[in-house]
């Protein structure tokens, strides 16, 4: 069983940085397509980035572009979801998730294999 720890979360002032971390404990999920996907008050859950094991091609949702960045390290088996010019609008609880792909990044949750238990955001304006 795959189980995946999200950390780096906080209370930040509008117009600051985070960096969130998901990590895998008990069986890899090396090999997979990752994403980040966040959950507001009150809404639905909604993809946020994602990246495939490899290569270049990288997916964000439109309120995050150019804001987030999403990256990993398959040296230490851990994905980054590098958050700069936060928004009120952006407090959450963010979940990093695994994908039954490779090599493409999707965004459907049903698409995600493994979810971790959440990391939450909140920005103060």
């Amino acid at each position: 069983q795959v189980q995946l720890v999200e950390s780096g979360g906080g209370l930040v002032q509008a117009g600051d940085s985070l960096r969130l971390s998901c990590t895998p404990s008990g069986r890899t999920t090396a090999y997979s397509a990752m994403g980040w996907f966040r959950q507001a008050p009150g809404k639905e859950r909604e993809f946020v980035a994602g990246i495939p094991y490899f290569g270049t091609t990288r997916k964000y949702a439109d309120s995050v572009k150019g804001r987030f960045t999403i990256s990993r390290d398959n040296t230490k088996n851990t994905v980054y979801l590098h958050m700069s010019s936060l928004k009120p609008e952006d407090t959450a609880v963010y979940y990093c998730a695994a994908s039954k792909y490779q090599a493409y990044v999707v965004t459907p949750e049903r698409d995600y294999v493994y979810w971790g238990q959440g990391t939450q955001v909140t920005v103060s304006a």
